[in-house]
């Protein structure tokens, strides 16, 4: 086999391993990458590319902002480390993903070698090194006393850094994306997720009457009662709204379990920290547990405006308003609302974080709310939280801008410390 064919056929056995088997995201980008080194070797690949071409992230993405490549990445070198500890123990070649890279790379490996899940090898790699550029002879028969000395003096290099007064050393697997992750993120989500077990993500699954083909609309018990009611689908904004959590807890080592909210129990609720995710006129759970009290959902039941949702504020203060609408339904959707609230559950010792807009654009931009440093660094000082012990319960509400369907800009118009 010709080098090219060869390296493209390992990538290829790594996308049908077990360890990738199920992540599509990972086996997509690690595919990209393969290309890459393969059709452009040498050329650096920029983060906002592989947003862009792999992730299908719009032209205005601000890495500084959104670190879902960095962690994405993060999460293929682990499981690259995985096959090669276990299913691919006995690969001759191996694929490596170095850290502070987006670069593949393909090498030869010795007898004993293994791949941590920083993407560094644990011993010295064989003096017949594949190289990836085609242009460039491969580099054979290195001296092997000076790759050793060479990975000796790194090692001490390394430890002697790590060890140093004031930085301990990190736990066995930490990925090397979590120095980056931002405060305010540490902050608000070990301030909520504080148990053992993983929340549960409870998104709307409103229920519908009609076919996908010939329209559908909302279940009205009063008129369709002898219709069969669609209950599997859910609008584009909880779906990028549980992409958002996903990202965000995988950067911070946590994971998620994920539930559509007709299948939910109040069992769940009573044993578990709780995320919902889209407002009580779709997500109708919320109508049977605690709920927000300072800002309440409501569909207005006539005039212009009757079967929208609306946003009730009973108690306003300052300049407030009383209650909050997206823009009206026969019109562009330019402007919604949303909450963002953190109360206690059923069970006093599980909590439950509500992400809910009038709209699925608001529910969506809810969730960005609290999965975005600038946003949460706005909101936890509003409420003088500087470590995760001092979040409190509260309810807020925001205003977002919408641009042709995508939630643009979000400010914080109301909030409520409780007690």
């Amino acid at each position: 086999m010709t080098e090219r064919a060869q390296f493209q056929a390992e990538i290829e056995k790594l996308v049908a391993s077990h360890a990738l088997h199920g992540s599509e995201s990972l086996c997509k980008l690690l595919r990209y990458l393969g290309k890459q080194a393969v059709e452009h070797p040498g050329v650096p690949v920029k983060e906002y590319q592989i947003a862009t071409e792999v992730f299908g992230r719009q032209a205005d993405f601000d890495p500084q902002l959104d670190s879902m490549v960095r962690v994405q990445a993060g999460r293929l070198r682990t499981k690259l480390a995985e096959y090669y500890s276990t299913e691919g123990a006995s690969d001759r070649l191996i694929v490596e993903l170095p850290k502070g890279s987006y670069a593949v790379a393909f090498h030869e490996k010795t007898n004993g070698t293994a791949i941590h899940a920083n993407g560094q090898g644990a011993g010295t790699w064989a003096n017949d090194r594949v190289e990836s550029t085609w242009a460039t002879a491969k580099r054979r028969f290195l001296v092997p006393i000076l790759g050793l000395g060479l990975t000796a003096a790194l090692a001490v290099i390394g430890w002697l850094l790590w060890t140093r007064p004031g930085r301990a050393v990190p736990p066995a697997g930490e990925a090397a994306f979590e120095t980056t992750v931002a405060e305010p993120l540490k902050t608000f989500w070990s301030g909520f997720a504080r148990g053992p077990e993983e929340p549960w993500v409870i998104f709307s699954n409103a229920a519908f009457i009609g076919r996908p083909d010939t329209g559908m609309r909302y279940f009205d018990p009063a008129k369709d009662a002898k219709s069969p009611i669609l209950d599997h689908y859910t609008g584009v904004g909880e779906v990028l709204a549980i992409h958002n959590l996903d990202v965000v807890f995988a950067e911070l080592h946590r994971t998620l379990r994920v539930k559509r909210g007709s299948l939910f129990s109040l069992d769940d609720a009573k044993n578990n920290d709780l995320i919902f995710i889209g407002s009580p006129s779709e997500n109708l759970t919320l109508l049977e547990i605690p709920s927000t009290r300072q800002f309440t959902f409501k569909k207005v039941e006539s005039g212009p405006r009757a079967g929208n949702v609306e946003i009730l504020n009973p108690h306003p203060l300052n300049e407030e308003a009383e209650k909050w609408l997206a823009s009206p339904s026969n019109t562009p959707l330019t402007e919604d609302y949303a909450v963002v609230a953190f109360v206690k559950g059923i069970n006093p010792e599980h909590s439950e974080l509500i992400l809910a807009g009038t709209t699925t654009i608001g529910t969506q931009a809810a969730v960005e709310f609290v999965t975005r440093e600038n946003y949460l660094d706005e909101l936890l000082k509003k409420m003088n939280v500087k470590q995760p012990s001092e979040l409190k319960p509260f309810e807020a509400v925001i205003q977002v801008k919408v641009a042709k369907g995508v939630p643009v800009e979000s400010s914080l118009v109301a909030l409520r410390v409780l007690n």
